[in-house]
């Protein structure tokens, strides 16, 4: 095809050069040329021309059409031509990555493949939120009072902070989302969690809870150390998590919460590790809130913990147990939500205009575990929920929540009264409490999903 175009040009070029270009022999040569050059041969020379023209054009574009294809050829084996439809929503994808990816000061690679983007404070996704434009984050609120100290288990962190590689001051470090992140999902679903993410009724959409709570009161916080595991997820779309909420409102289109746990879902990070995750929503997860910092909303304020990194070390059958501690409160001078991570890591707040009811207070407190039930293969999922064994088998085994503790209106740290237990399917996945003074209010929970007793 290259050298027939080649000819082509070369005879266009020389047809050009003729008609232009007078040949020198001699003055009759040139009378006559000049006669016939005043007739018919003039129309034929431009007819002529216009042929070849349009077969240059024609030949330039099937030229064109066999690049593309040759190029599509020769495209490595995972890539597939795009249609004008993947096209747009590449597009897509990769302006809203722009938007929520914040250029970096710094960034960490973790063992476990994430890049941890330290960016600047003022720069992070919250303050992309209308309402937050130009504000600053606050200074650390006074932190609730507590009546008595429980004993502390081996603490788990971060993955991404084993190599003492740290943000520096003046910067959040955050997860940076990738295509692959948005494509496993989609975009408009993508960060948010499906509706029905917190227990009311036993007809819960495919998700199944084991869970705890307290409700009747006017609660201003929650705190609970919670045990990490790496439970089985055997659906890409499904999830295990435990975690603790902070609920206002009703259970229809005004519910507000606040949750923040560890989990595991191969949907939103692409692999099985257990994270640190935050979420929130003022109206049932319908069009508000987000996992973590994928939209605007929650202020972050340590450079020393990224929501969305895996959690290392992890618990292990009958060997050590490691914690993660968790506490939300309401700053009583300024009315926002506080997270606390570990040991006294303040992580940041959630502003109080983000939400309607839970301005005020939170009515219902609710800790424990979460998994959805796809039935993808025809039968109830194998995914785990917390270690992925029966309450009953205790500890060292079972997944736990210890030192349960609800914040009051005076911002003090008190024992649970009144709480309440509740499994969906406890031939599945079940709970059972306790109480004793090395861990206050506990329970354990969890389960394997699928068995004899849970076809």
């Amino acid at each position: 095809m290259d050298k027939i175009l080649e000819k082509i040009l070369l005879l266009c070029c020389f047809s050009s050069q003729y008609k232009t270009t007078p040949i020198h022999t001699n003055t009759q040569s040139m009378l006559t040329e000049e006669t016939i050059r005043k007739g018919h041969s003039k129309t034929m020379a431009t007819s002529s021309n216009s042929i070849i023209f349009k077969f240059v054009s024609f030949l330039l574009l099937a030229s064109s059409f066999t690049t593309v294809v040759s190029e599509h050829n020769t495209l490595p084996a995972n890539q597939t031509f795009r249609p004008r439809r993947e096209l747009l929503k590449l597009k897509r994808i990769r302006a809203h990555l722009k938007k929520i990816n914040k250029p970096p000061v710094k960034t960490i690679k973790s063992p476990d493949g994430d890049l941890i983007d330290c960016v600047l404070s003022h720069l992070q996704p919250a303050f992309d939120h209308p309402q937050l434009k130009g504000m600053k984050p606050l200074e650390p609120p006074k932190r609730p009072k507590a009546n008595n100290t429980m004993n502390e288990m081996a603490e788990s962190l971060q993955l991404w902070t084993v190599s003492g590689e740290s943000c520096p001051e003046g910067t959040v470090p955050i997860r940076r989302t990738t295509e692959k992140d948005v494509v496993r999902t989609s975009l408009r679903r993508f960060g948010r969690k499906i509706r029905r993410g917190v227990r009311h009724d036993t007809l819960s959409n495919g998700h199944e809870h084991a869970v705890a709570f307290v409700n009747g009161d006017q609660y201003y916080g929650a705190k609970a150390s919670i045990n990490v595991w790496t439970p089985r997820v055997t659906d890409q779309y499904e999830f295990s998590l435990s975690q603790l909420w902070v609920i206002s409102g009703t259970f229809g289109h005004d519910l507000n919460t606040i949750e923040a746990g560890w989990q595991v879902s191969p949907e939103l990070y692409g692999d099985n590790y257990p994270r640190f995750f935050t979420y929130w929503t003022t109206d049932a997860y319908q069009a508000t809130g987000c996992y973590n910092l994928l939209c605007s909303g929650f202020v972050q304020t340590n450079n020393r913990i990224a929501m969305g990194a895996a959690i290392s070390p992890r618990s292990s059958v009958n060997g050590r147990q490691f914690d993660i501690g968790i506490m939300i409160w309401k700053d009583p001078k300024h009315g926002h939500w506080w997270l606390e991570f570990g040991s006294g890591l303040l992580v940041g707040y959630w502003p109080d205009l983000l939400f309607s009811h839970l301005r005020g207070h939170a009515s219902m407190i609710q800790f424990g575990g979460e998994i959805v039930n796809s039935r993808s293969t025809g039968y109830h999922t194998s995914t785990q929920m917390g270690s992925g064994h029966f309450a009953d088998e205790g500890f060292g085994k079972a997944s736990y929540f210890r030192n349960l503790q609800v914040v009051d209106w005076d911002n003090n740290l008190i024992p649970l009264s009144n709480l309440h237990l509740l499994a969906d399917h406890p031939n599945c996945y079940d709970i059972r409490a306790g109480k004793n003074n090395v861990w206050g209010n506990y329970f354990y929970y969890g389960g394997p999903g699928r068995n004899s007793r849970c076809p």
